[in-house]
């Protein structure tokens, strides 16, 4: 029995599988569970919480192995167990094989009275290439909160990219004794989800190439005669989708034999002007190769050449419309909303108009359902949406937080990742995600290393698949102080949205007592309201408890309103330099392109929509390699972008990219297949 914060643990009696060598040597054993955690306070008024069959505590190895050899080592609860410890039924989930299940939306209209738990929000300082943690550190501090401070939580994160997977970073799932599992199926397919939001994009994109190519070929008879064919009967009738066009061009009849000459040229021919085209087809891979294409090379497209590209899938408006969307009616009505480009006189030209909107709901209708998984200790995960931070609003989605903080309740607690640096995955999910939503984070979370700070201070670069310079891994006070600039310049930001902010030290074995301790007392002198050592990698939940305990006094001590950086009613380059002076710019430059999206984005009636900056993760400003807390800079906007459906309006900073490129030697090389067992390895 250990004791840790006036709690008694219980430890599980757990029987030994079949051990497994680890590349570390060392040897892991799988655990089936017995009997269940139980938890006692020590206070003055003890109680004994219920027993709880999927709560469990993983065998802690040091030197900590790989990621998937934890993973592997653990045997996964049968999530409808999952489901039955936070009150769900079978009539509430579908299952996807045996530890994954896609949690319904008729939950949230079952619970829809009920009261909503504290809501927590995980975002980091300016990180390095590799990574600070932040999935980790949302998974370890739900790990402590759940298995062992007597809290119900909901973890809700994204669904990864299969990008960053075979590429640079590697997977999301956390990390160390602090990662949700099935790791390998959570960084590859899942449930689908992208492979749905790929499918919808690319048929979209399908759908405006034929558009020009028929209205290029045929007359308006011909083209109308098309669109509303006769039936056996010899009538004609407009589709269901074909109504908000009608509506948008002013026609109210119902009888496509009604329609003038004109009304049918109006109505059949959306007449778009290929170089106004911003909808690119997407893939969920990294390939430089397609950041720019040439389509309709083909002897049959008749010369309807073009130049396009492709972005990565979790860049498609459709993820953030996922991301964002409220129910299924709303993302019916998102989806048909989108603008894919302009008509040559200049009205936007939408999904609806090109009659695919509700095909579009089709492919997505399974996306739009939450994915629950767990945790290596057997607390809830909702796995949802994945947006990248940099060139999108970098956060899992509306839903699965709502059904979350339902299931969890009153004194229960929810807690999400937003993507990259507080700058711009908090940033976004403020200004975005909770103007959407309606709902308020009572405390923030900054995950800051000593590694990121000792770069900010004026260390040598930090490279993926490069050994660490000796700076990192020797102690150096002095450096880490002098990279502090780089976290309170996050924690005055996040402060001023009115929440209680709290730094998580994301501790490494490198790290030395002094240079924790430097962290902490800049993280207190910088506005924090507390600033904790966690050890969740090496540790699990138990590594977490200090951070669970200070972010429930965070969250029990928030008397604030929500604050916004900036009005919705400010003009688009107003929205723009909020955000900018919040990075340390001194001004925005604005390229001719920017310039005449801007004009053409508030002539449309745009401009009432938030910002979402697409720029680099590694820096305040577009420059990655100005470390610390830069200011006095000019913001390049070099082009300014719209997702209508999705809601915002997104300016492109410095040369950022839409779909990454593989470096040298990709995460690929690690990963395979042990044909024995089946299991996957290699996955980081």
């Amino acid at each position: 029995m250990s004791t840790q914060h006036g709690i008694y643990v219980h430890n599980f009696l757990a029987k030994p599988i079949v051990p497994r060598q680890t590349k570390t040597s060392t040897t892991v054993f799988r655990f089936r569970i017995r009997s269940s955690l139980c938890l006692t306070e020590t206070n003055n008024s003890s109680k004994t919480m219920s027993p709880s069959k999927t709560l469990r505590k993983v065998q802690v190895v040091s030197p900590v192995p790989a990621d998937i050899d934890i993973a592997n080592s653990v045997q996964p609860i049968h999530i409808s167990q999952i489901a039955n410890d936070l009150n769900l039924t079978p009539n509430h989930y579908d299952l996807y094989g045996k530890y994954k299940a896609k949690v319904l939306l008729s939950v949230l209209d079952e619970l829809k009275e009920s009261k909503d738990g504290y809501y927590v929000v995980v975002g980091g300082i300016t990180p390095t290439p590799l990574g600070e943690g932040k999935s980790t550190t949302t998974v370890g501090l739900c790990q402590a909160l759940g298995a062992y401070l007597d809290k119900k939580v909901v973890t809700c994160v994204r669904q990864p990219s299969q990008g960053p997977t075979f590429g640079i970073k590697g997977g999301a799932a956390g990390g160390g004794y602090s990662q949700v599992i099935p790791m390998d199926e959570f960084n590859l397919h899942l449930t689908g989800d992208i492979h749905a939001i790929t499918a919808a994009n690319n048929l979209l994109a399908a759908a405006i190439d034929a558009r020009i190519f028929h209205e290029s070929t045929q007359s308006d008879k011909a083209l109308f005669n098309r669109l509303c064919p006769p039936n056996k009967e010899g009538k004609r009738s407009f589709s269901d989708v074909m109504f908000s066009r009608l509506k948008k061009l002013g026609i109210s009849k119902t009888n496509p034999d009604d329609l003038t000459p004109e009304e049918v040229n109006k109505f059949a021919r959306l007449d778009i002007d290929q170089n106004s085209i911003t909808w690119r087809r997407v893939m969920d891979i990294n390939d430089r190769f397609l950041r720019k294409i040439t389509v309709g090379q083909g002897p049959d497209e008749k010369g309807m050449v073009r130049e396009t590209a492709f972005d990565i899938s979790v860049a498609s408006e459709i993820m953030a419309v996922l991301a964002l969307t409220t129910s299924l009616a709303d993302m019916r009505e998102r989806l048909g909303k989108m603008v894919i480009g302009n008509s040559k006189s200049g009205d936007p030209v939408t999904a609806d108009d090109l009659g695919v909107g509700g095909a579009l709901t089709v492919l997505m209708k399974d996306a739009i359902n939450p994915t629950l998984m767990q945790t290596l200790e057997g607390t809830p995960v909702l796995v949802h949406a994945g947006p990248f931070a940099n060139i999108a609003h970098g956060n899992s989605s509306i839903v699965a937080d709502r059904i979350a903080l339902k299931l969890v309740g009153p004194g229960g607690y929810v807690v999400t990742e937003a993507g990259f640096g507080s700058d711009i995955g908090t940033e976004k999910f403020m200004n975005i995600k909770c103007r959407y939503s309606g709902l308020t984070p009572q405390c923030a979370i900054i995950v800051a290393t000593i590694r990121a700070l000792k770069m900010h201070g004026g260390g040598p670069a930090v490279a993926a698949g490069k050994p660490l310079d000796h700076a990192y891994l020797t102690e150096n006070v002095a450096l880490v102080e002098a990279g502090c600039e780089n976290l309170a310049r996050h924690i005055a930001n996040t402060k001023a949205y009115g929440v209680n902010v709290i730094v998580a030290i994301n501790k490494f074995s490198t790290d030395t007592e002094a240079e924790l301790n430097a962290v902490r007392n800049a993280s207190l002198a910088a506005g924090a309201y507390d600033a904790v050592i966690s050890d969740h990698h090496a540790h699990g939940g138990r590594g977490a408890v200090d951070l669970g305990i200070a972010v429930q006094k965070a969250c029990e001590n928030v008397a604030q309103p929500l604050k916004f950086l900036y009005p919705l009613d400010a003009g688009i380059k107003e929205k723009i330099e909020a955000i900018a002076k919040s990075y340390g710019a001194s001004g925005v430059e604005y390229s001719e392109q920017a310039e005449k999206q801007i004009e053409m984005y508030t002539k449309q009636g745009f401009s009432g929509l938030p910002i979402c900056m697409a720029k680099t993760q590694y820096s305040f400003s577009d420059n990655a390699a100005a470390k610390g807390a830069p200011s006095g800079f000019i913001l390049p906007i070099r082009d300014v972008r719209a997702s209508i459906g999705a809601g915002f309006i997104y300016p492109l900073v410095g040369t950022m990219s839409t779909m990454p490129g593989l470096p040298t030697r990709p995460c690929f090389y690690d990963i395979d297949l042990d044909t024995t067992t089946g299991e996957v390895i290699g996955l980081s």
